[in-house]
């Protein structure tokens, strides 16, 4: 079972994102069966967001209110939380870092601590040494958080931090349509100082589900719809991606989901690699479970998989308009 911060969890998290940050909101009473499921099958990373969702109803706003009802689950799980933004843009300096960490012990009233905080994007006017030094003396020293970690960053991002303070985990992008960490030497630079990786979008944001077929699918006002993955002129392209990986998941006899995700499970301490720990987001009961289920892959299917890869190429960035501005490296 991989570790972090001496505590024991499952080989695949729960990402919080989709359960309040989306058009058409969810109740309290279905955010928290799925949670529940989350924590039933053994995902108890738990990955918020300080500016997931809206002040009145976010990630943290909605755990303070599960972990009211179920306050014998605080133990169990262990929180991660990305903050750091101001205004929807990075900001490292001490006074924006001390007012997002207290906002999110304020948003918890102290009904579980804040295991892992990290900034969520890199503050390009502020050297991350500042920014860590601040989060290291002031909240770990202090026992107000548990531990640092680190966010779409650089591995050159990776090395300076790790010169400042002890880094717990490093959260990226990962999956069978993101896999620029392991030619970007951050997964190296990760494995180098033994830090796990936390690998959020493992289902890429729903397209390798298989259940988006054209644009159209996304509604307005999704955060998608500014992703230039999934726009006209790449979709297409991208499609024939996810309808190759169909066919190796019919075969297998699971989802293209689970496929998805046991295939970031797979990469774990593979080779090189240090922990890799998929963080799918699911809003239902019958998807956390789906999610859960893990498909173990062969040599040969891995050696299919990647000769998929090899031959195709991703159309599109990760992350388009003012979003595209604020990555690290």
């Amino acid at each position: 079972m991989p570790e972090i911060l001496g505590k024991q969890i499952g080989p695949a998290g729960y990402g919080l994102l989709g359960l309040t940050w989306r058009s058409e909101p969810l109740s309290e009473e279905d955010c928290f069966k799925a949670m529940r499921a989350a924590l039933a099958n053994g995902s108890n990373f738990w990955n918020a967001g300080e500016f997931y969702g809206s002040p009145d109803f976010n990630s943290l706003t909605l755990l303070e209110k599960y972990f009211t009802k179920y306050p014998e689950d605080a133990d169990e799980v262990l929180l991660s939380v990305k903050g750091g933004l101001k205004d929807w843009q990075p900001d490292g300096s001490p006074e924006n870092v001390r007012s997002s960490v207290d906002n999110c012990l304020k948003l918890l009233n102290g009904k579980k601590k804040i295991d892992m905080f990290k900034c969520a994007r890199v503050d390009k006017n502020i050297p991350i040494e500042t920014t860590l030094k601040v989060l290291d003396e002031e909240y770990v020293k202090t026992g107000k958080i548990g531990g640092i970690g680190l966010s779409e960053v650089s591995a050159d991002t990776i090395e300076r931090a790790v010169k400042v303070c002890k880094i717990v985990a490093v959260e990226v992008e990962v999956s069978l349509w993101a896999t620029d960490i392991f030619s970007n030497g951050v997964a190296q630079a990760c494995a180098r100082h033994n830090l796990p990786i936390v690998a959020y979008a493992p289902i890429g944001r729903g397209m390798l589900t298989g259940q988006i077929t054209k644009p159209e699918d996304i509604p307005e006002g999704d955060f998608r719809k500014t992703v230039p993955r999934f726009q006209k002129e790449h979709f297409g392209k991208n499609l024939k991606l996810v309808r190759e990986l169909e066919k190796i998941a019919k075969r297998l006899g699971c989802t293209p989901a689970q496929l998805a995700i046991s295939w970031v499970r797979s990469l774990s301490r593979k080779g090189w690699n240090p922990e890799i720990i998929p963080i799918p987001g699911s809003a239902t009961v019958d998807r956390v479970n789906e999610n859960a289920k893990y498909v173990p892959l062969s040599v040969e299917d891995l050696a299919e998989i990647d000769s998929i890869l090899q031959s195709f190429e991703v159309a599109g960035d990760r992350y388009g308009g003012h979003a595209a501005e604020f990555m690290d490296g």
